[in-house]
């Protein structure tokens, strides 16, 4: 999924058309997401040792060390956070990735919320619905069913629009569908087509039966995949289901997309299809994290994701993603971990 998820970024913001050679850039939606990934684990860190955790609060911090390497507010985000990590901040392993560090677009709706941190407070949100809320926030859906419903409180950290907070719900539902759908244990017979599309059947299914926000727009997810079925590959259906940069676009076109080209063998064009949307680099990132969570790393190109950036601090990002939610490997309060030097790749706040 996390794999995915950067290629989509990479090929969507090049339009389709990557070079034939050489590395190929990380987007500002995947540097967000590996943070995102990286507050998933430190939440989880926390809630073992400490037994309380309010996880959007972990992930803000996550937000605000990434927004101290790229140079912003750096003398702010200081005051708000060193005092609490003994002076050496911003901490974990990702502070001394360099590819982080390094501007590779605009995120003006995280930025503007980031740059008015002050004191113990959350900032307050901007009313953006950018497609960063969703793009960013895939990666909760390692994490469990509960927390993907609950991701709209992730977006609504820096994104106050309602409709990008319940399709950022919806998304991250659908990817931990994906996720769970996965080839194991299933009949040999189906094809990886009716793997995809079984997957987000069943995560649209659950966001029908689901109460509240979560439920806005379940008409929309419907009808965004069964044109995919019914009339896939159409370049104008993915243009009216996606016309601008706002999280439902990057949603119902990313959905789209990734239904109309469920085979394994299809990512790569799935993804350069994608990237034909107004808004090509957020529809094919959700493009590509929902293919590749339910075809598994084998099925993305390798000659792209050796070549990208960022791949192993991606690939172990996840790794330890899993890692954390299956084995702690810092232990708890009550138990020993395995791992001594868990807690200083991922201190627990």
């Amino acid at each position: 999924m996390m794999l995915g998820l950067a290629l989509g970024d990479t090929v969507g913001a090049a339009r389709g058309k990557l070079p034939a050679r050489g590395p190929l850039p990380a987007g500002v939606s995947t540097q967000l997401a590996c943070f995102t990934a990286e507050g998933v684990i430190r939440a989880a860190v926390r809630l073992s040792h400490r037994g309380i955790c309010h996880p959007p609060g972990v992930v803000l911090h996550a937000y605000c060390r990434w927004a101290a390497l790229q140079g912003i507010e750096v003398e702010r985000m200081r005051r708000r956070w060193a005092a609490g990590s003994g002076g050496m901040w911003p901490d974990g392993w990702l502070a001394d990735v360099p590819v982080l560090a390094e501007r590779r677009g605009s995120a003006p709706a995280t930025v503007t919320t980031l740059s008015r941190i002050e004191g113990k407070d959350e900032p307050t949100a901007t009313a953006s619905r950018g497609s960063h809320a969703l793009t960013r926030s895939l990666p909760i859906a390692v994490a469990g069913d509960r927390w993907a419903m609950e991701a709209g409180r992730f977006a609504a950290l820096t994104h106050g629009d309602a409709g990008a907070q319940s399709a950022t719900v919806q998304g991250v539902v659908l990817a931990h569908h994906c996720l769970t759908n996965s080839p194991s244990g299933r009949d040999p017979q189906d094809s990886s087509h009716r793997l995809v599309r079984s997957a987000l059947e069943a995560g649209i299914a659950a966001l029908a039966s689901s109460q509240g926000a979560v439920a806005v727009g379940h008409e929309q997810l419907l009808a965004a995949f069964r044109q995919a079925v019914d009339q896939p590959v159409n370049a104008a259906s993915l243009a009216r289901l996606a016309p601008d940069a706002t999280t439902p676009s990057a949603l119902l076109g990313g959905l789209y997309a990734a239904a109309a080209f469920p085979g394994r063998a299809h990512l790569r064009t799935a993804l350069e299809f994608a990237a034909g949307a107004p808004d090509g680099s957020s529809v094919a990132c959700v493009t590509g994290a929902l293919l590749g969570a339910v075809h598994g790393v084998g099925a993305l190109p390798t000659d792209l994701v050796s070549r990208h950036e960022l791949a192993w601090v991606i690939d172990t990002l996840a790794r330890d993603m899993v890692s954390e939610i299956v084995d702690s490997p810092s232990g708890s309060d009550h138990v020993p971990g395995w791992d001594p030097h868990w807690r200083s790749r991922y201190p627990g706040w």
